[in-house]
């Protein structure tokens, strides 16, 4: 596991101590204006004016892709700002292929429902640590990541995507259970072997996912006379090609489903892993944790679920159309 860094590589040796100064000052100015871009969104006034490319140019080259390596550079003092945390929201709008742009007026809503969870589970300080919320509801079925520097700040969103919760009306279905769950190595997560089921179907998902284990919880029953059962919860992707187009509606047995790439965001960012780091710290060796993993400061453990109790479907929340749901094939709904 590596933390973020950055680390300058020279290619090779140069012979002129000028020149390797110019280059010097050149890669500084490139990362500062970099990290002004990603913290800003605008690049500033002498980038936008004095080294805008041709049209042709960008044709040929594409947009360089956002440097995960300097979210978390230290100051001259070796100090961390935490609100260097919020330059995640690049990286993911980056790296997340299923995003959901949701409104800033929606955003602190759920901000709010966020903080009200937290607050009824003694967690209303939790502050410097990233954090997952879920809307169970049918109408949106959403995962939203967070984060706030400090318990006087209000919570402001990093990304959100599409998501498959709990479906009732047949055995074995849980709604989703609400509440706050802790992701702890006292639950050991496991990653998919990417084999298929009776129904070929990948309910782990493709080879190397990682499913985020929650432990044993309390869910209603979504059959017969309802009623409250254990279920094993946990979050985890899907069958990329029959499943993930699905996201969006109900349709697991009690699981939060999300998209393949987010799943990817979470594991290699360490979004949801501050236990399993302090493990790792103390000594541990954890087979389930990458060795190219970037992992910020800001590791997080909470994963929220919420029922936003809407009785329509949001425009920033589509669902999936009638084709896609016309390809899904018998049986798919048991694949977790």
């Amino acid at each position: 596991m590596s933390d973020l860094r950055f680390v300058p590589r020279f290619v090779r040796a140069v012979g002129s101590v000028r020149y390797l100064a110019r280059v010097f000052t050149a890669v500084i100015c490139a990362v500062s204006c970099g990290v002004a871009i990603a913290a800003t969104g605008t690049a500033p006034a002498s980038v936008a004016t004095s080294a805008r490319p041709s049209a042709s140019a960008v044709a040929n080259h594409p947009a360089r892709a956002v440097d995960a390596s300097g979210v978390a550079v230290p100051d001259a003092a070796g100090v961390v700002d935490p609100r260097r945390a919020f330059l995640l929201r690049d990286v993911f709008a980056q790296d997340v292929t299923r995003r959901l742009k949701v409104p800033a007026a929606e955003q602190r809503a759920y901000a709010d429902r966020l903080q009200t969870a937290l607050g009824e589970h003694m967690l209303g300080n939790l502050s410097g640590e990233y954090v997952v919320l879920v809307d169970r509801n049918a109408n949106v079925q959403a995962l939203f990541i967070y984060f706030r520097a400090a318990p006087s700040d209000g919570w402001q969103m990093i990304g959100a995507s599409p998501v498959s919760t709990g479906r009732p009306g047949e055995y074995d279905h849980f709604i989703t259970p609400l509440g706050v769950f802790e992701h702890t190595p006292s639950n050991m997560d496991f990653r998919s072997e990417g084999t298929l089921n009776e129904n070929h179907i990948r309910g782990y998902g493709k080879r190397d996912m990682r499913i985020f284990d929650l432990g044993w919880a309390q869910g209603e029953r979504g059959w017969g006379k309802g009623g409250m059962s254990q279920m094993r919860f946990q979050m985890h992707a899907t069958d990329p090609d029959r499943l993930e187009p699905l996201l969006g509606i109900r349709h697991s047995k009690g699981c939060v489903r999300i998209p393949a790439s987010l799943n990817a965001f979470i594991d290699h960012y360490g979004i949801l892993d501050a236990e399993y780091v302090a493990l790792v710290e103390s000594g541990k060796s954890l087979w389930v944790l990458k060795s190219d993993r970037q992992v910020t400061p800001w590791a997080g453990r909470y994963i929220v679920v919420v029922d936003s109790a809407r009785k329509s479907r949001p425009a920033w929340a589509p669902a999936p159309g009638s084709k896609v749901r016309a390809k899904v094939p018998a049986g798919a709904d048991t694949a977790d």
